[in-house]
């Protein structure tokens, strides 16, 4: 008896996740159940890139919901404008809680750089940029796609970080 209720409702389970009917039976009995899940709206991601390079939706989302204190400098950031190919947005910030970034944050919009960043702990990016521990984007410098401790909203754990080389490519 408890392994026909265990089954019933893994079946009801299983027809709520497909979002159709399911008709179980068992010694003459029948049970039917469907449903269907409403989940809430997200950006689509595409995360076969790295978890620090996030879309234009997400870091319109961050901006728009962060609390940190935020600075622009480039091109002015219209989340709305049509993307050139040649344009990266970067957000970095000087504070970072856990898996939290914030504190100060500088977003950059335009295209190819070599920006000050001294006292950056994390940073997101539209694309692939450079993070470096000497100014003039010099020093060693890595791959925001490779970044090694990734953060909630898309941002990478990069301390120490005192220069950040955007390319146009």
């Amino acid at each position: 008896m408890q392994f026909s209720a265990i089954f019933v409702a893994i079946a009801a389970l299983a027809s709520v996740a497909i979002a159709s009917p399911a008709v179980v039976s068992h010694a003459g009995s029948s049970c039917r159940s469907s449903a269907l899940i409403f989940l809430p709206a997200k950006p689509v991601v595409d995360r076969e890139v790295s978890a620090s390079i996030i879309s234009e939706a997400e870091l319109a989302h961050w901006l728009a919901t962060t609390d940190a204190e935020l600075t622009f400098i480039g091109e002015p950031f219209n989340p709305l404008a049509k993307r050139s190919a040649q344009t990266t947005t970067v957000t970095y910030c000087t504070k970072s809680v856990g898996p939290i970034c914030g504190g100060t944050c500088t977003v950059y919009n335009g295209g190819a750089a070599c920006i000050d960043a001294a006292g950056t702990t994390c940073i997101a990016a539209t694309r692939d940029i450079g993070f470096c521990d000497l100014a003039g984007c010099a020093g060693n410098c890595n791959a925001l796609s490779q970044c090694g401790t990734s953060m909630s909203n898309g941002f990478c754990f990069t301390p120490d970080t005192q220069s950040i080389l955007v390319s146009s490519l």
